[in-house]
Order: C-alpha cells, then structure tokens, then sequence
C-alpha cells in the first residue's frame, strides 16, 4: 500500500499526525506501507527532510518541494502543482496492476492527477477526503469571481472518485453530500478521525507543569488549540472573552497560528483583553500537557462548511479527557456527538451571551465539569482511538483485496 499526502512524519500538521498515526499502526500489523510526502515541514520554512528514510517499518519517500512556503497564494500553488506532478511520474514508476495507493487531499484535487495515473497503471485507488475541495474554498468566496471555474473543478474531482477504489469520508454529512453529486453509494463509506491515546491522555492540574509556567495554576482555563484557520469563527470566542474580562479567575488560553492568528491577536490588543493568553504551537512531546491545560475547549467551524471539514482537533480534546464547547451548527457532526455522549455542549456562531454563561456554569461546578471531560476520554477509548481506527481499516483493505479480481476490468475504463 501507497498513501500519498504533501505532509507525513514527523510533520506535525493535522493531517499529517492522522495519517502518519494510522500508517505505523497498520506497519505495526505487517502489512507493506509505503509513504509519499514532500520534503518540507508545513511550518517551518527551509527545514528539508531526507529524501529516503524507514520509519517504524515505513517506507517513506519524499519528493522535491519548491519552497516557495505557505505565505503567498502564487508561491503555494507552485509548490501544489510541483507535488502533483512529481507523484504522478512517481507513481507511474512504482505502481502496478493491484496495488493499493491511498490518496489523501493535500495538496487540493491530489485525486485528480494522481487517479490518471493509477488508471493507466490499474492500481485500486482509495480516495481519503479529510477536507473537501473545491466545495470549501467556494463556500469561503474564492471562486466569487470565477464561478465557472469552481464548476469545472468539482466536475474534475468528482471524475477522480470514479477511478477504481473507494472513497472514505470521516463525516456522514460529507458522505451524503458527494452521493447527491452522483458518487455511487457503494463506492464511499465513512471512516471517522481518532486520537492516540497513548500519546495524549488526561494530565492533572495539580501535576501540570504547564499551568505553573504559563501562570494559570489557579484559573479556570477557557482552550483553543490549533488552526486560526479560515474556516473558524472568533468574534463569538472574543466576544465572550470581553463578557467575562472582570472575571479574574477564568482565562482564554489560545495556542496555534494561522490565517486568523494575527487578526485576533490585534483585536485583542485593541480591546485590552487581557484574559486572552496567546502561545505557538506545542511540540508532539508536550500535547498532552499543553490540551491538559484547560478546563473546557472550544471548537468551532462555519455552518456552512459542515459538510466539507471536520475539525480535527476535537479528538485531541477527546484524548486529553476535557470537555468541548462547540460553535457552530447546532446539528452539526461535533454537537450530535456531544449531545448523545453527554461530552460538552453547542452555541451558535454570535452567541457570546451564551457562550460567556456556558463557561461560568462550568467554572462554578468542577465536579460536573470533571465528569463531562471523564465522558469524553471514555468515547475516544470507545470509538475514536487509533485502534479502531486500525481495525476499521484493516476490515476495508481486506473487502478491497477480496474485489481484487474486479480491477483488470474496472481499469480499463477510458480517461476523460
């Protein structure tokens, strides 16, 4: 098995850490995995990783970046299209007829150029869509201009799902979504996200060197850990912060970076929030600690991306055995798993008011608050860690073996 992906260890991007968790544990099982990324790390411009390396019974193979980096939209392309290029030859050198390559959805529309050579070879394709594309950067006004644009690409991904394979989702809402755009229901099935549990796990405060660090020690600690990404909401997150400002005993930790980052972190000066505690992004090695931080988590995502991402970071926030407030859709995938696992709760996107008396209910009553988190870390160990991840995987390579026979077929089917 091949799974292709622009990011794999020991990057520390959100895509990387599920994959890479998922590709050493089926190695760990003896199957024969192959890994194909770039040579970058997603954060860390100029840092270039060997070209060839094993890795816990990994084969990994890194192609040539670009390095132009993640801070402009034409220097990000380039990198984009030199990755879609470089797997496609590279695949068409290593692949044959009935082996299994996994495509993963970064760089966008990966399955497109890759799918063309994995036709021609007569691989079995398994398209793992972790985040849609071009559906959420349509949603978020990119294609505005160019409409027409937007509908050529959503006609050239839904080509590549056709290839021979299968598509796994890690939401029903996204399965849903691509079978009312014509994707065979029995070509897609839902595999939802998962955390290690042995590499986060609940740290008490009381034994949590961070808190004394950071100064947090005695507060009750509001997190978010993770992307400022586009697609996140925080005006209802400062907004709430601004509600609670007299409050001396609760504070906003915020690790991460991104799109947002700095937005935020302007309007938080311009508003003299000081309850607002900023920090970068924490090393794999202090996860557990840095998530064990805060009492509560917020988690949040624009209701009409619901179909297209699934925020990731809830299944750390699971691990790390800590409540979740949700903002977003209140029928959205994260709030029916805090609802019916009794592991948090949702506001609306604007609902600072809500929000702001959400986290006082909880700060006034720590032995519910403890229990709620107690809950979460239940579910993951239940149904979201890597094991059953693994196991989940290793029933769908197996179906797929069984159709084995089905490709010479399947694979004769003409190119667009």
């Amino acid at each position: 098995m091949v799974f292709v992906n622009r990011y794999f260890h020991p990057d520390q991007s959100a895509t990387s850490r599920v994959l890479s968790s998922l590709v050493f544990s089926l190695a760990e099982r003896g199957l024969d995995v192959w890994a194909l990324a770039s040579r970058d790390i997603h954060n860390k411009s100029g840092v270039q990783l060997a070209p060839e390396e094993m890795v816990n019974g990994v084969k990994i193979r890194r192609l040539a970046s670009g390095k132009f980096g993640r801070h402009s939209l034409l220097g990000r392309s380039v990198d984009y299209a030199l990755f879609h290029i470089l797997a496609f030859f590279w695949l068409m050198r290593n692949v044959s007829v009935g082996d299994m390559v996994v495509v993963c959805t970064d760089p966008p529309l990966l399955s497109v150029s890759t799918s063309i050579a994995l036709r021609i070879k007569g691989a079995v394709m398994t398209n793992w869509i972790m985040d849609l594309f071009p559906e959420t950067a349509i949603e978020l006004g990119f294609f505005k201009h160019a409409r027409w644009l937007g509908r050529w690409v959503v006609k050239a991904r839904n080509w590549s799902l056709g290839a021979p394979g299968i598509t796994v989702c890690p939401t029903e809402k996204m399965a849903e979504y691509l079978i009312r755009e014509g994707v065979s229901p029995d070509r897609v099935t839902v595999m939802h996200h998962w955390s290690d549990g042995e590499e986060i796990y609940p740290v008490a405060a009381s034994e949590n060197a961070l808190r004394v660090k950071w100064g947090l020690r005695d507060a009750f600690v509001v997190g978010y850990s993770g992307n400022f990404g586009r697609a996140h909401d925080f005006n209802t997150i400062i907004e709430a912060a601004q509600r609670l400002r007299h409050r001396s005993d609760i504070r906003f930790l915020l690790i991460g970076g991104g799109h947002q980052h700095s937005a935020v972190v302007e309007a938080a000066r311009n508003l003299d929030l000081d309850n607002l505690i900023f920090k970068p992004l924490q090393p794999a090695s202090d996860l557990a600690s840095s998530l064990s931080v805060a009492d509560v988590h917020l988690v949040s995502l624009l209701p009409e991306l619901e179909h297209c991402i699934i925020p990731s970071k809830f299944y750390g926030i699971l691990a790390a055995g800590r409540p979740t407030i949700f903002i977003g859709d209140l029928d959205g995938e994260v709030p029916r798993v805090l609802a019916a696992k009794g592991c948090g709760r949702a506001v609306p996107i604007g609902g600072a008011q809500q929000l702001a008396a959400l986290i006082e209910d909880m700060q006034q009553h720590p032995d519910a608050t403890a229990a709620t988190g107690q809950a979460a870390r239940r579910l993951m160990t239940d149904e979201y860690s890597r094991e059953h991840a693994a196991d989940a995987w290793c029933a769908l390579i197996a179906r797929m073996q069984e159709a084995e026979r089905l490709i010479p077929t399947l694979a004769q089917g003409a190119l667009p």
